[in-house]
């Protein structure tokens, strides 16, 4: 089974990938793994990925496609993957589907995390991280200790550059303008299910877990 999660920054696509890949019985994807795996080993494709980063450029999405479907054939995955955060455009869409076909498998399932800009927004400019352990805090629903230091390290906690307002904001529009079309494209022939991602934790996964059955 290969399943799409699919939402906005902030959806909760991490929070719920775990349970969702472990209940399907498949690896948990994630681009920025794969990516980071390929540059800190200096691979071939991760080279390859270099030079386009070192040129202040975009990866291409053929590249990007290439280095998802190094992950791909790995013997863990070759019965279905849990993607989380790719495809990000239509086009590393239609490449995805296209390798997932030429290999005997397909999309099986859109899982798309439906989340209100504003509770986006809410929900990544009140975070705060953790410099040292990585921890992860909210300013309203899970604050960080005494004079906003981590609760687990001790550490100083801080906003990210890409939690402040306006990069959310940025992000939001980012998602609206080149990812959220690959819905449209994935509902002409492949199964979606929206699931209300504005709900308790619990709740969320639980529509999750039904959509992969």
């Amino acid at each position: 089974m290969d399943v799409i999660l699919f939402g906005p920054p902030g959806a909760g696509k991490g929070t719920q990938a775990s349970a969702a890949s472990m209940a399907a019985g498949i690896p948990h994807v994630s681009t920025g793994d794969i990516f980071r795996h390929h540059l800190r080993n200096g691979t071939e494709l991760g080279e390859k990925v270099r030079r386009y980063m070192n040129a202040g450029e975009l990866v291409p999405d053929e590249v990007v496609v290439e280095v998802v479907a190094s992950r791909l054939e790995e013997d863990d995955a070759t019965g279905g993957v849990l993607f989380d955060g790719f495809p990000r455009t239509v086009n590393q869409a239609r490449l995805l589907r296209a390798w997932l076909k030429d290999h005997g498998r397909d999309v099986d399932v859109v899982v798309n995390l439906v989340v209100p800009d504003a509770v986006v927004e809410a929900r990544l400019s009140g975070r705060r991280s953790c410099l040292a352990c990585g921890a992860t805090f909210h300013v309203q629903h899970s604050p960080p200790g005494p004079d906003g230091a981590c609760t687990k390290c001790d550490s100083k906690v801080v906003q990210r550059e890409d939690d402040k307002a306006e990069t959310v904001r940025n992000r939001i529009d980012t998602y609206h303008s080149q990812t959220a079309p690959v819905l449209a494209w994935a509902r002409d022939g492949i199964r979606v299910v929206d699931v209300d991602a504005n709900q308790p934790i619990r709740l969320v996964r639980e529509a999750v877990l039904a959509a992969l059955r």
